[in-house]
């Protein structure tokens, strides 16, 4: 996903206080954030709403370590309730995950083509998350993880995935960043497919495809190369 928006911006657009204004001082625009990497998040605790940067990959309160929490970086939208992993987190640390986009692949053959998914309105959205704090027995060094909440795919991402993040109405955020509302129903009415107009979708380059390459250029359109004829044709 991107996350290019700067912190203070987030905080101001989704009216939350910096919890570490030197927090994100290293993070800079983000274009293909990658799971276990930092991820910017805002949650709700009782002292206010914050702008916090976690860990993208879930390491339950009960976890002995860390290592399996790059596959613990989606929530299924169906299961996440009852979940012994993210069911805890669902029920009271909800957060959200701003994004200016995400990717997914559409496969030709033996190839796999990423493309950049944004808003039509292209400001940040705001996916579902759960949230959980960790602390290390060894160290007693406290981490923060995250995870994003998946539902079906609209029609705008089913052309390239099945899965989508839940993106969040901005109605519907206060409900769920309120650790008081548990009501599974409630919250399970929020976790929908967003609409297929609110979406648009663009080949970007093949360097995404590693978490070492980051940079601007790579939310552009791209249009892949042509290749030249081996032997052209005379006149």
């Amino acid at each position: 996903m991107t996350q290019q928006t700067s912190l203070s911006e987030i905080a101001r657009i989704f009216d939350a206080e910096l919890q570490d204004p030197s927090a994100g001082d290293d993070l800079g625009p983000r274009y293909n954030v990658a799971p276990t990497q930092p991820l910017t998040v805002v949650v709700q605790r009782d002292e206010g709403r914050f702008v916090e940067v976690h860990r993208w990959g879930l390491v339950p309160a009960w976890a002995d370590g860390v290592t399996n929490s790059g596959r613990l970086i989606n929530a299924r939208a169906e299961t996440v309730a009852t979940s012994p992993v993210f069911g805890p987190s669902f029920k009271r640390r909800r957060c959200i995950v701003p994004s200016d986009g995400f990717y997914e692949w559409r496969r030709k053959g033996r190839q796999r083509r990423p493309y950049l998914i944004r808003s039509r309105a292209q400001q940040p959205m705001a996916f579902a998350g759960v949230w959980a704090p960790w602390r290390d027995s060894a160290t007693g060094n406290w981490l923060l993880s995250a995870a994003v909440v998946t539902t079906s795919a609209n029609a705008t991402v089913g052309q390239l995935h099945d899965r989508m993040p839940v993106i969040l109405k901005a109605d519907a955020l206060p409900l769920w960043l309120d650790p008081f509302i548990q009501e599974p129903m409630l919250l399970a009415d929020m976790l929908r497919p967003a609409s297929d107009e609110l979406l648009a979708l663009h080949p970007v380059s093949p360097r995404v495809n590693s978490p070492h390459n980051e940079g601007p250029e790579l939310v552009l359109p791209w249009a892949e190369p042509v290749q030249p004829e081996l032997f052209p044709t005379g006149p």
